[in-house]
């Protein structure tokens, strides 16, 4: 196996009085694609600042390629930075701009512009080399701030919301970019985003953060099918959530006693714990569906088409707290009052450790 290119010990790191990391341990192996997840204040821009070299933080330390990183300046450490705003100079070619950071290294002005153009090339602005960033869509100087930040071919690339200021189609569009460049040019990345499908989209390896710690982490599939918590259930995707006690434990299954009523599946928790229950949308069943759990009858509350599929919010009849989400066939005739029963797999309800 090979050593992680980037390891993260320990951190923790306080504004003022004010937590905003607490005890953040993480690795990043060679040529992965991170991205740090979370709502606004979760920490993750916080954490790539202190992997960045902008921030030091209160406590533990950074690793980069097996060297102790934690004091080191940005400008002297192996990771380039894209940010939101691309940070770009008005005044000087697109092609400076790029050569920008090997002007600083020293490296000479032929090698600059042989490089610089190799970049713009990597990203699809191989023409672009004379023009000034004005006269680029937002889409384009996005490209122009990763050529730039790739040039110095750095062992690790942080982005920080580098999507956050374009529209939604070229949002998609660039992320199946950055995607394709990132295989092609093999350099890690990490990308901070508070955007579960621009998570789902690009991550091998995604960090869900919440109030200052890691709540869940690993590949996308795997933290969307199993989430450890009930908040990374809540973050990534959206999912039903009940509340229950285990009434017997044996075997290596469970019974939970919910407000939908006694619900039997495999898993490992002690009689007595109070526990949650995710299910996601897609494996809940409206109607009638023989063989399945039963979780009652719930009445709709709205009906939102959305292309493919039909999202369903529907209240039980059992419980007014609990609240079913379910994504409908965008065929199906369920309409806002309807009354309708709700089951899914036992195999799909997701034991939280909460």
């Amino acid at each position: 196996m090979s050593a992680s290119l980037v390891d993260i010990r320990n951190v923790s790191h306080r504004f003022g009085q004010q937590a905003v990391l607490k005890n953040v341990s993480l690795t990043i192996e060679p040529g992965s694609y991170t991205i740090l997840l979370g709502p606004s204040g979760s920490g993750k821009t916080t954490l790539l600042s202190i992997l960045g070299g902008f921030v030091t933080p209160s406590e533990g330390k950074v690793f980069i390629r097996g060297e102790d990183c934690t004091s080191v300046p940005p400008a002297k450490r192996p990771t380039t930075t894209v940010f939101q705003d691309y940070a770009l100079f008005p005044h000087m070619s697109v092609g400076s701009n790029v050569g920008f950071g090997l002007r600083m290294q020293g490296v000479d002005a032929a090698t600059r512009t042989a490089k610089a153009r190799e970049a713009l090339a990597l990203v699809g602005l191989a023409a672009a080399f004379d023009k000034k960033p004005h006269q680029l869509s937002g889409g384009q100087r996005q490209r122009v701030a990763l050529a730039r930040a790739l040039v110095i071919e750095p062992a690790v690339l942080l982005l920080d919301e580098p999507l956050g200021a374009l529209d939604l189609k070229l949002r998609r569009q660039m992320q199946d970019e950055l995607k394709a460049i990132q295989k092609r040019v093999g350099t890690a990345f990490v990308h901070v985003t508070h955007d579960q499908e621009e998570a789902m989209a690009l991550a091998d390896h995604c960090v869900v953060m919440n109030d200052g710690r890691i709540e869940d982490e690993g590949a996308p599939e795997l933290v969307y099918a199993r989430p450890a918590t009930r908040f990374s259930a809540t973050f990534m995707g959206e999912s039903t959530i009940l509340t229950g006690t285990v009434t017997e434990a044996k075997d290596g299954s469970v019974t939970i006693a919910t407000p939908a009523g006694a619900i039997s599946l495999p898993g490992s928790a002690a009689a007595g714990a109070k526990v949650a229950l995710a299910v996601r949308p897609e494996h809940l069943v409206l109607g009638e569906a023989e063989g399945h759990v039963s979780l009652g009858a719930a009445k709709v509350s709205d009906v939102v088409f959305q292309g493919s599929f039909k999202r369903v919010l529907a209240t039980s009849t059992l419980d007014p707290a609990l609240q079913f989400i379910a994504k409908a066939p965008a065929s199906a005739t369920v309409r806002p009052g309807d009354t309708v029963a709700v089951s899914c797999k036992a195999a799909d309800i997701i034991l939280l450790a909460n």
